[in-house]
């Protein structure tokens, strides 16, 4: 069953590349006392998350944080050496934390993954864009099929 609004954000891990390489980020750490925006998308480097999805949060990140965000997280299932990769190409260094969950373990504990195997793609996260304060879903914006309506960074600033 797929995590809904009011609903305590499940235990995992995922994983942040650091100038040391990859590190483990608790979940509970990372949205333990904390406003945080949290997007996902189905993949690193694909069209819409590299052209649109990432992009406006990249842009909106200092409005979005000035409405007392404390962090903006993108999370994919992907690797954390992909995850920074594509940070690094789309200038999020500051703005936007690039979370790897690259064996879809807490994407499958949010219920919001996708099986697209028979596509050649693997496993994947739907996506979706919520806000989370101090470890609850407040807002749950969940894309349906391929859409991209209602996860962007322009409707959480409307929400906050």
């Amino acid at each position: 069953m797929a995590i809904k609004e009011g609903d305590k954000i499940p235990s995992g891990t995922v994983t942040m590349m650091t100038g040391e390489g990859p590190k483990p980020v608790s979940t509970d750490d990372l949205f333990k006392g904390k406003k945080v925006v949290v997007f996902a998308v189905p993949g690193a480097f694909t069209p819409t998350c590299s052209a649109k999805h990432l992009p406006g949060f990249v842009e909106k990140a200092q409005e979005i944080k000035a409405k007392g965000i404390n962090t903006i997280a993108c999370i994919a299932v992907n690797d954390a050496f992909v995850m920074d990769a594509w940070g690094k190409s789309q200038n999020t260094a500051g703005k936007v934390e690039m979370l790897a969950d690259g064996s879809s373990k807490f994407t499958d504990a949010l219920g919001l993954g996708m099986d697209l195997t028979d596509r050649g793609l693997g496993k994947r996260s739907r996506r979706y864009s919520m806000i989370v304060d101090n470890g609850v879903v407040t807002k749950l914006n969940l894309e349906e099929g391929g859409a991209f309506q209602v996860s962007d960074a322009q409707t959480i600033l409307k929400q906050l």
